[in-house]
């Protein structure tokens, strides 16, 4: 069945037909998503929301635009609603300073409030051009959680303008169709966002360096190695000096090599742990296991590591069951 056959089934009614339009579109549009509202959870009931929005209005569809074009600006304005209707999502380093103690680590702070990771298996397939270092570079800095992270700190449409043109590539004439404003109105948005994501970049945002794999590999092994050894000098070789640990929904936060290191030794190896690779935001990360009294390793954790020029220049720890549980931990390892 061609798409024109599936398209005239679906507007006449055919669930079937339209689910077969819409699903090699469906990924794409929660990575849009989810880009827009910092939340994986968020972007499901935007997706959701999209996707009923555009079945109740397919008869609407025009072939002036592509079917991708169309659910995409379907889908920005579900999250420029959204994005109206709550607060945005924070880092640990928005909501407060860096802790120099680790004796209070404070109370959680539950709610959609922070910024949370989403796992590489929902991210896109790798693009034809794999292979280009600059591609993936580029790939990997458009999901990264500093950047999902900046993109909350703009306004929904300066947040919708900057992703539509310089992440998905429409035109400032397409985007401000899609967006249902002017061209004028959208190229000054365009600029703020970039202004904007430069000025907080510059202000102390990490940015991380493409990594050779081999060297990659080494780090992580021996960063694995040394956690699960409760080993501080070799955890301490790892991390760059202004290095990052973040643990929400806990607002502490620690900050530089010192800091993360005296957290590490005085908090976290007080248990053991158990660490499987994972992958998240197209960053290295790991399924961290904590031992409990009764001496099964139960859920403690997902980490994501960013790495710059072989270093270790922030750990974000997330400690909320939901995030686990999306990235796949078991209930007990075993």
């Amino acid at each position: 069945m061609t798409n024109l056959e599936a398209l005239e089934q679906a507007v006449l009614g055919s669930r079937q037909a339209f689910e077969g339009l819409v699903r090699p579109y469906c990924r794409r549009l929660h990575l849009h998503c989810y880009r827009m509202l910092g939340s994986p959870f968020d972007a499901d009931d935007a997706l959701q929301e999209t996707l009923l929005a555009a079945w109740r209005g397919l008869n609407t569809f025009q072939s002036r635009s592509t079917l991708v074009t169309w659910l995409t600006t379907i889908a920005t304005r579900v999250c420029l609603r959204m994005i109206s209707q709550r607060q945005r999502r924070t880092i640990s380093s928005d909501y407060g300073p860096p802790l120099s103690s680790t004796s209070d680590l404070g109370e959680m702070v539950m709610g959609p409030v922070w910024v949370q990771p989403i796992p590489d298996a929902e991210l896109q397939a790798e693009a034809a051009d794999a292979d280009d270092p600059a591609s993936i570079l580029s790939r990997r800095e458009n999901v990264s959680l500093a950047f999902v992270a900046l993109l909350q700190h703009l306004p929904g449409t300066q947040r919708a303008a900057l992703l539509m043109q310089d992440v998905l590539g429409y035109s400032a004439v397409e985007t401000a169709d899609m967006l249902e404003t002017s061209v004028a109105s959208v190229t000054s948005a365009l600029q703020r966002a970039r202004a904007t994501m430069a000025t907080r970049s510059a202000a102390g945002a990490e940015v991380a360096r493409l990594t050779v794999r081999p060297a990659l590999n080494s780090v992580l092994d021996s960063f694995v190695s040394a956690w699960e050894r409760r080993d501080i000098e070799a955890i301490i070789q790892l991390l760059a000096e202004d290095a990052r640990f973040t643990m929400p929904p806990l607002p502490a936060w620690f900050h530089g090599r010192d800091a993360v290191a005296l957290f590490f030794e005085e908090r976290v190896f007080a248990t053991a742990w158990r660490l499987v690779s994972l992958g998240g935001n197209g960053q290295p990360g790991f399924a961290c296991y904590q031992q409990q009294d009764d001496g099964h390793f139960r859920p403690g954790g997902v980490v994501l590591l960013t790495m710059s020029d072989g270093q270790i220049i922030a750990i974000d720890s997330f400690l909320d069951r939901k995030v686990c549980q999306r990235f796949g931990m078991l209930e007990e390892l075993t």
